[in-house]
C-alpha cells in the first residue's frame, strides 16, 4: 500500500537537502588556510614530513597518532592533538590518514564509536593515503557518501625523501571534482595523478609497488654480481646511472646501500603487506606475475630474519646470504 504523503515528505525532504548540501560543498570556495581545518591520522616516517608542509603553509592542523610521542615535533610547530580519530574529525573539514595496514585504515576511519567518519560533518572529505585494498577504498567511499561526505583514496610513492621534499607521486581515486578541490593541499606534498573512480588510486599504487619490487631485485643482484666480478661497486653504480639501467630506485637507494644505510624510508614489513595485497588482487584478476611472487618471497625472508623494520633497500642482505658474500669490505673502500 502506498505511504501517506506526509511520510513521503519525511523521507524525501532530508534526502533532497543532503543532495543539495553535497552539490554545494563540491562547488564550495577554494580550499585555503583561512577556511579549511585539516586533520591528520598517522605521523610516522611519511606522515610527519607531509604534515609539516601543511603547517608551514598556514593550515590549522589537528593530529592523532597511536604513539603520541611521534606527533611531538608537529605539536612544537603548532599542531593540535586529538584523543581519537572521531574527535579529530569533528574539528576538521578534510581528514588525511596514512597508517600501516588495511585493518588500521578500517579502525581509524570506519569504527562507529571512534572512527573519523563518525565525527565528520556533512560535506567533509576523507583522504586515505595508506597503501591499502582497493575494495576497502570503495567501501569507505560508499560509507562516506551515505553520510553526505566524500572519500578519496590517494596512496603515494617516493619514500621519505619524497615526503620531506614535497615531491611525492600521489595516485588518486574517487570523484574528480573533489580531487581537483583538494589540489591546494596535494600540491604541498607532490604531484597528483588522477586514476579514476574509487579504488583506482589503490590499484595504481599496487602496480607501482610491483614495478619497484622487481627493480629492487635487479639493483641488488647487479651489485652482488659487480662485487663478485671484482668491480668497485660505487664506480659501477655511477656508470650505470646515466644508462638504460638508471632508475629512481638506483638514485634513492644505491648510495644508501653503499653506505650500509638500511634504515627505513619505507619499511620492509609494509612492503610485504603491499606485495601480499598485489598477489591477492592477481588471484582475483586471474593473472600470473612471477616476478612479483619471487620478490615477495625474498622480502618475506627479511621479515623472517627479524629485519622487517629495516628499509626496502635491506634486500641486499638476502642476496648476500644466498651467495655467502658480503659487500661490506667493498663498501668500506668505496
Amino acid at each position: 500500500m502506498p505511504l501517506p504523503l506526509s511520510q513521503l515528505r519525511l523521507i524525501s525532504i532530508p534526502q533532497v537537502i543532503a543532495r543539495r548540501y553535497m552539490a554545494s560543498s563540491a562547488a564550495a570556495e577554494p580550499i585555503s588556510p583561512s577556511n579549511t581545518r585539516v586533520g591528520w591520522i598517522g605521523t610516522g616516517v611519511m606522515g610527519l614530513s607531509m604534515c609539516s608542509h601543511l603547517i608551514r603553509a598556514g593550515y590549522t592542523l589537528t593530529v592523532f597518532n597511536r604513539t603520541p610521542s611521534k606527533a611531538q615535533p608537529l605539536l612544537k610547530m603548532g599542531a593540535h592533538q586529538a584523543d581519537n580519530p572521531l574527535s579529530l574529525a569533528s574539528n576538521s573539514d578534510v581528514v588525511f590518514s596514512i597508517v600501516g595496514y588495511p585493518s588500521d585504515v578500517r579502525a581509524v576511519l570506519l569504527d562507529p564509536h571512534s572512527g573519523a567518519l563518525a565525527g565528520l560533518r556533512p560535506g567533509g572529505i576523507l583522504v586515505d593515503m595508506t597503501t591499502s585494498e582497493p575494495s576497502l577504498a570503495v567501501e569507505i567511499a560508499a560509507a562516506a557518501s551515505s553520510k553526505s561526505c566524500h572519500s578519496i583514496d590517494a596512496p603515494v610513492s617516493g619514500g621519505d625523501h619524497g615526503a620531506k621534499n614535497g615531491t611525492l607521486a600521489i595516485f588518486t581515486g574517487g570523484e574528480e571534482s573533489v580531487v581537483k578541490r583538494l589540489q591546494p593541499l596535494f600540491s604541498l606534498m607532490g604531484k597528483v595523478n588522477y586514476m579514476g573512480g574509487s579504488g583506482k588510486g589503490q590499484f595504481a599504487k599496487l602496480a607501482n609497488q610491483i614495478t619497484i619490487a622487481s627493480t629492487m631485485v635487479g639493483l641488488v643482484e647487479g651489485m652482488v654480481y659487480a662485487h663478485k666480478a671484482g668491480l668497485d661497486v660505487g664506480l659501477y653504480l655511477d656508470a650505470i646511472s646515466t644508462g638504460a639501467a638508471g632508475s629512481k630506485s638506483l638514485d634513492l637507494y644505491g648510495q644508501r646501500i653503499l653506505k650500509r644505510d638500511l634504515g627505513p624510508g619505507f619499511y620492509v614489513n609494509h612492503f610485504v603487506k603491499d606485495l601480499g595485497i598485489c598477489l591477492k588482487e592477481c588471484q582475483n584478476m586471474g593473472i600470473s606475475l612471477p616476478g612479483l611472487a619471487l620478490a615477495q618471497q625474498l622480502y618475506v625472508s627479511l621479515r623472517a630474519h627479524g629485519e622487517g623494520n629495516l628499509g626496502t633497500q635491506a634486500l641486499i642482505l638476502v642476496l648476500e646470504r644466498l651467495n655467502n658474500v658480503s659487500l661490506a669490505p667493498a663498501i668500506a673502500s668505496s
